[in-house]
């Protein structure tokens, strides 16, 4: 198969095509940072891209997910005559298949060293002894926000021994006021760092009585390379909490 032009719009599978398939990319977001010294034509946002820039770059194949973009950009992509591929991903399992085809689309190694460690050391995973930790897990505040159903960052903490108390909400990323989410019941309070950038001087000051856990966003949100250590990295910090 002759080399591949793709643009990605979403940060995780630009890092894992980076790695995977080197030469295949030809532009992406300007958010999407690894791996580090990324050379490809930025193309403005995940929810603002550059329609026109990505059109003259006459990549064969755009990649796209259906939270992280918008659907309005994606139709303008298709109306030019652009090959979209649009990906879903709200499980592990899901990240996995969902990588495996994007993988593929790309030209890249079904199964490059990087995600055979990624499947390893999710499968080898032994939830932590005792009962899960009730917990709410900001994504945002000014409004506050929080995983709700059906999310991938939902499912990663699920198997390490976290339970979001909105697991069942109707929506997947709610609002939710501060008192109310004071008032959860949640033992725990987990804090990533995107995409809302909590630090330690910024997000646990807001719930005086709940422990707090700053946890690597890219390594909670990701689904790309980092899947092989975000097990030991997510379960450090759940741990230090």
């Amino acid at each position: 198969m002759a080399r591949r032009r793709v643009v990605s719009l979403v940060p995780s599978l630009t890092e894992a095509i980076a790695v995977s398939a080197p030469g295949a990319l030809v532009g992406a977001t300007d958010w999407c940072g690894h791996p580090a010294g990324l050379d490809v034509v930025r193309v403005r946002g995940t929810k603002n891209p550059d329609v026109g820039r990505i059109v003259a770059l006459a990549p064969d194949l755009v990649l796209a997910n259906e939270e992280e973009n918008r659907e309005p950009d994606l139709a303008a992509l298709r109306a030019a005559g652009l090959d979209v591929l649009v990906t879903e991903v709200r499980t592990l399992a899901q990240a996995f298949t969902e990588l495996a085809r994007v993988l593929a689309a790309c030209g890249a190694p079904a199964r490059p060293e990087w995600l055979d460690a990624a499947r390893a050391a999710w499968r080898d995973l032994r939830p932590p002894a005792g009962r899960e930790r009730r917990a709410v897990v900001p994504v945002w505040r000014r409004p506050w926000m929080v995983l709700g159903r059906e999310t991938f960052a939902g499912d990663l903490l699920a198997r390490l021994g976290v339970e979001n108390v909105y697991a069942g909400h109707a929506e997947r990323y709610p609002r939710v006021p501060l008192a109310e989410l004071r008032g959860s019941g949640a033992e725990l309070v987990v804090l990533p760092d995107e995409p809302y950038a909590f630090a330690a001087d910024d997000g646990p000051e807001a719930f005086p009585e709940t422990a707090s856990a700053l946890v690597s966003g890219r390594h909670l949100t990701w689904y790309g390379p980092s899947l092989a250590a975000a097990p030991q990295v997510l379960g450090a910090a759940l741990r230090g909490a």
